[in-house]
């Protein structure tokens, strides 16, 4: 199982701890659905091929089979425009205030569960690899609140 988890683990988690800090960091902006879902788009695809792109030539340098350096390649990218693309419905369909909190919760949740199974399959104690984890995404968030406010405040958006 952990193969498979090694495929999509670092997308994951990158597209949901930035995710959640674009999505945190903008809500109060000027049009924040518009704004966010924007920006989410623009992740979902420019910064997910930069990364992609990324992983595939460390990958290379590592000497890895072609096989294995086009398939992680390919989750990361999949993996984490999946995930990019949720948080998008969620700022679309709701109202931000809303979609701030539900996508805070979603993508935890979404951090918890990974960690969990990546954390039984190493064999190290889950809940505290889970603490761990949460803290940071959670520093995360509150720091990009921290900048959006500085951001509004600065250019009155």
């Amino acid at each position: 199982m952990i193969r498979r988890l090694t495929n999509f683990s670092f997308g994951a988690t990158s597209a949901i701890v930035t995710s959640l800090a674009f999505i945190v960091g903008l809500s109060r902006s000027i049009n924040p659905n518009l704004t966010i879902i924007g920006l989410l788009l623009l992740f979902a695809i420019a910064d997910n091929i930069s990364d992609s792109l990324g992983i595939h030539i460390y990958q290379e340098s590592e000497l890895k089979k072609t096989k294995v350096v086009i398939a992680s390649t390919f989750y990361n990218f999949l993996t984490r425009f999946l995930i990019v693309l949720s948080f998008i419905l969620l700022v679309a369909l709701l109202p931000i205030d809303y979609a701030v909190v539900v996508s805070i919760i979603y993508g935890i949740s979404l951090l918890v569960i990974l960690t969990y199974f990546i954390a039984k399959e190493e064999k190290v104690n889950p809940y505290k690899a889970i603490l761990w984890h949460v803290a940071i995404a959670i520093l995360i968030i509150i720091v990009s609140n921290f900048i959006g406010m500085w951001i509004r405040n600065i250019f009155n958006v």
